[in-house]
């Protein structure tokens, strides 16, 4: 067995003379243990709360959506449609045309978003399965609403008597003193969705044909259309395929891409909740140093004695160098252990509430595990190089 290896094993085994030294070694490891186990739960904690904040994007977006590249609308033809439906690895897509327009009913107005899309949104999107209330609508007339814009309107599910007014300016350069320089259009709310609050009370889904005529355009011009991908294809192959198919007058975005700033939002916090918590153990692991500097005081005669038996310095160095190594993985190891049975306690029970309906979300992953055990180890390698160089001959012959 390595020679400093074998003596740092005793060393450990073994209970000091010296009670003082004892408890400070017990409440470094008992730190160390707290630090790390911490560190992973906050870590799980996030990946939590990063996952359920991003779950409404895989009801409400697709795999890939595709925008003009200037302008608010595009045309697609015929041929286009053919040639997408030829697409390998296009499992679905739809169309849509959506504008900012008003919402009128029972006097009480609100400005959101009417979104047409066709018969294949809901094949593309799982928007249907966050209905709340009532249906999908199933004719030209009706139409779904979220649950906040439901709310702020005051509306009803199958109200033909009072249905919801959407009111949007005629397009061109016509005067406003004409007499109707707005389109309207009567919707019957046939179905309640709550995905989340800001897109609650953004957007009304209807036909695409009734929010063409509304805004008086043409069947070919929409404003976007959502791909669904099969499992397992290359995304760039599809990408570059689309891509020619409307000759670069599009912009393709991923489910990333479409929110850019909350994915960075949620990594800066993420990062930036790590290096918290990293600088936190840094402090905690000052105390590895006093413990092995309080170890090298308490063994100094045993450390003389192997430096008369012909032990070197660095021998002697690297003897509680292994032991402070030992004891920060040891720490770390059993730590990530505590946590990851109160992870799985979690999501098995679910005993912590954020509502009396939801439990606060966690996740177990593998990389934390890696990122808190590889955290530990570094700093315990600093900590442990600090203090086992405070051996010196000086010190010895004394």
């Amino acid at each position: 067995m390595n020679f400093p290896l074998y003596i740092a094993q005793r060393y450990l085994r073994s209970k000091s003379s010296q009670s003082a030294v004892n408890i400070i070694n017990f409440i470094t490891f008992l730190v160390i243990v707290i630090g790390s186990a911490s560190l992973f739960i906050v870590l799980s904690g996030f990946a939590g709360l990063k996952t359920f904040s991003l779950s409404y994007t895989n009801i409400f977006d697709p795999d890939l959506k595709a925008a003009p590249v200037t302008g608010k609308v595009f045309s697609i033809s015929q041929e286009q449609t053919k040639q997408l439906d030829a697409v390998e690895g296009i499992a679905s897509f739809s169309k849509e045309l959506e504008e900012k327009v008003s919402f009128t009913h029972k006097g009480k107005n609100h400005f959101a978003y009417i979104k047409g899309v066709d018969d294949s949104y809901t094949v593309t999107t799982a928007i249907d399965s966050a209905l709340i209330f009532g249906n999908w609508y199933h004719s030209q007339q009706q139409g779904v609403a979220g649950i906040g814009l439901t709310n702020k309107l005051g509306l009803t599910i199958n109200q033909h008597r009072n249905p919801l007014m959407v009111i949007a300016p005629k397009p061109g350069k016509g005067s406003i003193s004409q007499s109707k320089p707005y389109n309207e259009l009567p919707l019957v709310i046939s179905g309640v969705y709550s995905v989340e609050e800001a897109l609650d009370q953004k957007y009304v889904f209807t036909d695409i044909k009734l929010v063409q005529a509304l805004l008086e355009k043409d069947s070919t011009q929409i404003s976007g259309i959502n791909f669904k991908l099969n499992p397992g294809v290359d995304e760039l192959v599809v990408r570059d395929k689309i891509a020619k198919i409307f000759d670069n007058t599009i912009v393709l975005k991923n489910r990333k891409e479409q929110y850019s700033a909350l994915y960075r939002m949620l990594n800066t916090e993420n990062l930036a909740t790590y290096l918290i918590f990293t600088l936190v153990l840094i402090i905690a692991l000052f105390n590895v140093v006093g413990a092995i500097i309080m170890m090298i005081l308490d063994k100094q005669q045993n450390s003389k004695t192997l430096y008369f038996l012909g032990s070197t310095i660095k021998n002697l160095r690297r003897i509680y160098f292994v032991q402070g190594v030992i004891v920060t993985t040891a720490g770390g190891t059993i730590g990530v252990l505590l946590a990851s049975l109160l992870i799985w306690s979690q999501l098995a029970f679910g005993w912590l509430k954020i509502t009396p309906s939801l439990a606060y979300p966690v996740e177990y992953q593998l990389i934390n595990i890696v990122i808190v055990l590889a955290t530990i180890i570094v700093l315990g390698i600093i900590a442990s190089k600090i203090a086992s160089s405070r051996i010196t001959k000086k010190l010895i012959a004394t």
